[in-house]
């Protein structure tokens, strides 16, 4: 199973990543960034490792790893 990680301090939070996941895997976290932005998370469970995240991230925070 694929899996990715998110750089939380880079985060924009501007949830680009989440409207092109087509496993709904990304989501907006409750918690703050250190630049007081909620930034993106990933819920872990089934990743198919399709990159789309990474691709559209303007800030490259999402790295894959299948």
């Amino acid at each position: 199973m694929a899996y990715i990680k998110l750089d939380r301090e880079k985060c924009k939070g501007c949830m680009l990543c989440i409207s092109v996941c087509p496993k709904g895997q990304l989501k907006e976290d409750k918690g703050l960034n250190k630049k007081g932005i909620r930034p993106v998370r990933f819920l872990d469970k089934d990743c198919s490792g399709c990159a789309f995240c990474a691709i559209i991230c303007p800030d490259c925070c999402i790295e894959v790893y299948k």
